[in-house]
C-alpha cells in the first residue's frame, strides 16, 4: 500500500501541496490554437498539470438512433445520440503529442484519460507519466488491468460507483501490477450540485483503500474544492474553458481562466491555513504579554489583607496567573504594594 503516488517529480499525498489538474476535455471545440491557449491559461492560473481525453466516437460506442443510444435525463446533452456527442467532443489524436510537448515545455505535466485498449497503447507511445480511469469506465476491469500493467501511477474517478465497485476496480488494478493508485471522489452530474458532493467520502475512501484521495469536481463552486482540501483531498481536477459563453459539451461545468486562477490561489492559501496540529503558534508569542494576571488595583499596606477589592485579574500579564486568586485572597501583604503592581508570591505572607 502507498500513501503517496509520484507523477514525474511530484509526490502527491497527505502533507504535500495539492496537485491541481486543469481538465480540457471537450473545451478544445475542435480548434487546435484554442487548445494551445487553454494550456497557456492553465499554466498562468497555477495548475500543475493539464489533462485531455483520448477516444473516438467509434471506440466509445456505435452509431445508432435506438433509444439506448439517445441521451436523456436532464443532462446538457439531452436529445443527442452518444455517437454524435462523442464525435463532437473527441480531441484529434494527432494533436496530443504536440500538446504534450507544449505543456512540458511550460513546466506542466500532461496526461489523458484513455477509454479503450488502443488509447492506452497510444498514450504509452507518448510516454504519459500517469493513466486516468474515468468514472464511467470504473466497471471496465479489463481496461483498468491494461493501464495497471504499464506500472505507471493510476488515477481512478469514482462517480456513480458503490464502495463494492470501487473495491473491485482497486483490486483489479493491484492484481495487474499497479502499486501507485489514487482515487478521485466524484459526482457524475453535469454540472453537479454542492449538495450532491458528499465530501466526507474522501476520508472513507482513504481509510478503506489506504491510498491518496482527490476530487474530480463538476460543480461551479469554489467552496467545494476548498472543503475537499480541508478534508484531505491531495489532488483537485477541474474543467477549464476560455468562456462558458463559447458553447460546447463541457462549457456548463467549466471554470473560466480568472475563476481557475482564484481557485488555485484559494487552495494554496487554504493549505497554509491548515498548517500542522499545533497549539500556541510562534506568531502568538507577542500577544501573551496581554493575557490577564493578578494585579494590585489599590495601594496595599504591609500587613493588610488581600481582598477582591484590592486584587483583581486584569490585563496585562506579568503578575501571578489568575488561577491563584483564591490562594491570595485572605492572606496578608508582606510589604507595601503600589497600585498597578503585578502580584508576586513574595508579596504574600505565609
Amino acid at each position: 500500500m502507498h500513501s503517496t503516488i509520484q507523477i514525474n517529480k511530484r509526490l502527491i499525498g497527505t502533507g504535500y501541496p495539492t496537485y491541481i489538474v486543469a481538465e480540457i476535455s471537450a473545451n478544445h471545440n475542435q480548434n487546435y490554437n484554442q487548445t494551445v491557449e487553454l494550456i497557456k491559461e492553465a499554466k498562468a492560473a497555477g495548475a500543475d498539470a493539464v489533462k485531455v481525453q483520448t477516444y473516438t466516437a467509434d471506440t466509445m460506442t456505435i452509431k445508432s438512433n435506438k433509444k439506448y443510444f439517445r441521451i436523456s435525463g436532464g443532462t446538457p446533452w439531452d436529445g443527442k445520440t452518444l455517437y454524435d456527442l462523442y464525435k463532437e467532443a473527441s480531441m484529434p489524436w494527432e494533436w496530443q503529442p504536440r500538446l504534450k510537448a507544449l505543456a512540458n515545455e511550460l513546466g506542466l505535466d500532461f496526461f489523458s484519460t484513455a477509454f479503450d485498449s488502443v488509447s492506452v497503447d497510444f498514450l504509452e507511445e507518448m510516454k504519459v507519466p500517469v493513466h486516468k480511469v474515468a468514472s464511467f469506465e470504473i466497471v471496465d476491469t479489463p481496461l483498468i488491468e491494461k493501464m495497471a500493467r504499464t506500472r505507471k501511477p493510476l488515477l481512478i474517478s469514482t462517480g456513480m460507483a458503490s464502495l463494492e465497485e470501487i473495491g473491485e476496480a482497486v483490486g483489479a488494478a493491484r492484481k495487474a501490477g499497479a502499486n501507485q493508485i489514487a482515487l478521485l471522489k466524484c459526482t457524475s452530474a453535469y454540472p453537479a450540485s454542492p449538495a450532491d458532493m458528499h465530501l466526507r467520502g474522501i476520508s472513507k475512501l482513504a481509510e478503506t483503500f489506504e491510498v491518496p484521495v482527490g476530487l474530480s469536481d463538476h460543480t461551479l463552486s469554489s467552496v467545494v474544492p476548498l472543503a475537499a482540501v480541508a478534508l484531505g483531498a491531495c489532488l483537485v481536477e477541474k474543467h477549464l474553458t476560455h468562456s462558458r459563453s463559447i458553447r460546447g459539451p463541457d462549457s456548463d461545468f467549466s471554470l473560466e481562466p480568472s475563476e481557475f486562477r482564484d481557485l488555485v490561489s484559494s487552495i494554496r492559501e487554504a493549505e497554509v491555513a491548515l498548517g500542522q496540529p499545533e497549539f500556541c503558534g510562534e506568531k502568538e508569542g507577542a500577544s501573551k504579554a496581554f493575557r490577564r494576571s493578578l494585579f494590585a488595583v489599590r495601594k496595599i499596606r504591609a500587613g493588610e489583607l488581600f481582598t477582591p477589592e484590592n486584587v483583581r485579574s486584569i490585563r496585562p500579564a506579568g503578575g501571578l496567573p489568575p488561577k491563584y486568586i483564591y490562594d491570595v485572597i485572605g492572606h496578608h501583604a508582606s510589604r507595601d504594594i503600589e497600585r498597578g503592581t503585578p502580584l508576586r508570591w513574595e508579596f504574600v505572607s505565609g
